[in-house]
């Protein structure tokens, strides 16, 4: 399957990921429509800056509304689903408002799918389904555990996505990315509160547990993952991880940052920045040989790149941050 030509729909369009997936699909040729939430303000998140929406067909809408995700869908070959709310500290405050977004809206997208005869959906998951990791490195057929409202209501659209798919043949693949980072990410994850911090000149970088390992995947190499599964025949009904197969501690992550912002700051744990310590993933690192085997995909960018690539990136907007404040 090639892309070019094909028309496709990016649901959750206007964020981080999806904005450079977006931008990746108009470049590779798909006739490309981009759905973002609807506001007030008639804002579209990160698509408001790129330098190709103009050549995507912008649409606002709610994800949690069948009208507005079939109206989205119609007369489209393939769907990336990437709406969801992704907030772990948020999930505690809010669980229900994750339920209905991400298997309520997943939902929506997969019963969309079976009545129009969508060609491909591709439904964006998380390592965080993997919980701490029970073995590593972390294949596609490690159990789930739940250890946030957030992952489990990633586990529950999982779910909902391989039952369509078995019960109804809807031609689903299930994307797993590990810790995408880079350009445009919030505050909410570690890399930009890290490097917002040095780069305006703190003393202490506030972080909450040092201990936890992740591992850290560029944004483009996560796209590039979309695009491989999107062209595979042999990634329906398939899960596959997207990671860079390596892991780095927080306290190390943060030390490598701040070499590499010049700061001379030092690292300070605070409470209120750590999860209860039951919720706390201690260590995700990706198996990433079936994406290799399926797609033919691997990670091209280094986290060395990646982070020189984004503090380059973040130097030139860090009016959109707060450094001083804890995002949740």
């Amino acid at each position: 399957m090639s892309l070019d030509g094909k028309k496709v729909l990016v649901t959750g369009a206007g964020g981080f990921i999806g904005s450079h997936l977006s931008e990746r699909l108009v470049e590779c040729g798909a006739s490309t429509r981009a759905l973002v939430h609807y506001n007030a303000l008639g804002r579209r998140g990160w698509l408001d800056e790129s330098p190709l929406r103009d050549d995507m067909d912008i649409i606002a809408g709610d994800i949690c509304d069948r009208d507005s995700v079939k109206n989205a869908m119609k007369d489209v070959d393939i769907v990336f689903h990437l709406a969801a709310l992704i907030a772990i500290p948020y999930s505690y405050a809010a669980p229900a408002s994750y339920v209905r977004t991400n298997v309520e809206g997943t939902l929506n997208v997969l019963q969309c799918a079976r009545e129009l005869g969508t060609q491909r959906v591709l439904h964006t998951s998380t390592s965080e389904v993997y919980g701490s990791a029970l073995r590593v490195p972390i294949d596609e057929e490690h159990p789930l555990q739940g250890q946030s409202p957030y992952s489990a209501s990633k586990i529950g659209a999982d779910k909902m996505v391989e039952s369509f798919y078995r019960s109804f043949g809807v031609p689903v693949v299930t994307v797993r990315p590990f810790n995408t980072f880079g350009p445009r990410q919030s505050a909410r994850a570690v890399i930009p509160t890290i490097i917002s911090q040095c780069l305006a000149g703190k003393e202490k970088i506030h972080l909450g547990s040092l201990t936890p390992k992740r591992d850290m995947n560029f944004v483009l190499n996560t796209a590039n993952g979309y695009l491989a599964a999107a062209q595979s025949d042999k990634a329906i009904g398939r899960t596959i991880n997207f990671g860079s197969g390596r892991e780095i501690s927080i306290g190390d992550l943060a030390r490598l940052i701040i070499d590499l912002t010049g700061s001379k700051a030092e690292i300070e744990c605070e409470e209120e920045r750590q999860r209860p310590e039951k919720s706390e993933v201690n260590r995700l690192l990706a198996d990433n040989s079936l994406a290799l085997e399926l797609t033919g995909w691997k990670p091209e960018i280094t986290l060395e790149e990646g982070l020189a690539q984004t503090i380059e990136w973040m130097k030139s907007n860090l009016e959109k941050y707060r450094p001083n404040e804890y995002t949740t």
